[in-house]
């Protein structure tokens, strides 16, 4: 736990910064997180024999990124390019013998589309007006449910949430993790309306509802996770955050967490 906490902290002096900031501070900060979890999701892959490409996985979810947070107009052409450029790869690997290509294949585009597509959404959340403020509200309904539950989860856990998946998950650390999201969603716009410089009209039953939702369903990001982390029998996609595993470990409940707040936001608050 203490590790933990110490790395979070570290990643809290290097993040708060380049959220505020924004622009190349902070795609170069994200797009590291995004980037790393493509890259240790092909090793996930590879562990159990699947071979989709490193290159077009990671540099199509490098490239996407990139339109996503500075060329938007880009992004759709440059996405489907990706796509086109992994058949194209994959056709010639099967020519050469490969015969689990169409497989390799499938794996190469889940990449570039959850990573790299469904990732964007970090950057979109962030480019909207005062994408600052929603950034850290949608991230820290994320981070206060995964918070609460590990804590609730450790200590009172003994209801099993997804055994096979996830043997250490509890109904109880679940419901922690929906009750704090929404608390934390609800503070948030209190405090952020009362004494910032926040000027949506977004209202504190909004937060809270929004909160819900952030605790409730990024543990399936979580969970996904875990399933490809099975079938690979790999504990962490990678021990570069000490004390959080991987990038991939880091980022799952993001993904989940940046397209449900981006879509809440824009559909029910701007």
């Amino acid at each position: 736990m203490r590790r933990r906490l110490f790395t979070a902290l570290g990643l809290a002096l290097i993040g708060v910064p380049a959220i505020v900031i924004g622009g190349i501070f902070y795609y170069a900060l994200i797009a590291v997180f995004v980037v790393g979890a493509a890259w240790e999701y092909v090793h996930l892959f590879r562990a159990v024999k699947f071979e989709p490409s490193m290159s077009i996985t990671v540099g199509g979810v490098a490239l996407v990124t990139l339109m996503r947070m500075f060329f938007p107009s880009f992004a759709q052409p440059v996405f489907a390019a990706a796509i086109l450029a992994a058949l194209a790869y994959h056709l010639f690997v099967y020519e050469r013998g490969r015969d689990q290509s169409a497989l390799d294949f499938a794996v190469t585009v889940g990449g570039i589309t959850y990573i790299g597509w469904i990732g964007s959404y970090l950057f979109d959340l962030r480019n909207l007006p005062e994408g600052g403020w929603w950034f850290m509200l949608v991230m820290f309904c994320v981070w206060a449910g995964d918070s609460g539950a590990y804590s609730i989860g450790r200590a009172y856990g003994k209801h099993k949430l997804a055994p096979r998946l996830s043997p250490r998950k509890s109904w109880e650390g679940y419901a922690a993790s929906v009750f704090t999201g929404m608390i934390t969603g609800g503070f948030y716009v209190w405090v952020f309306k009362t004494f910032g410089s926040f000027t949506s009209d977004i209202s504190i039953w909004q937060g809270a509802l929004l909160g819900l939702l952030l605790g409730a369903l990024p543990t399936l990001g979580d969970l996904g996770e875990s399933m490809i982390k099975r079938q690979s029998g790999i504990k962490d996609s990678s021990d570069i955050i000490p004390g959080h595993g991987g990038f991939f470990d880091r980022i799952d409940s993001w993904l989940w967490g940046a397209a449900i707040g981006y879509y809440f936001i824009t559909y029910f608050i701007l």
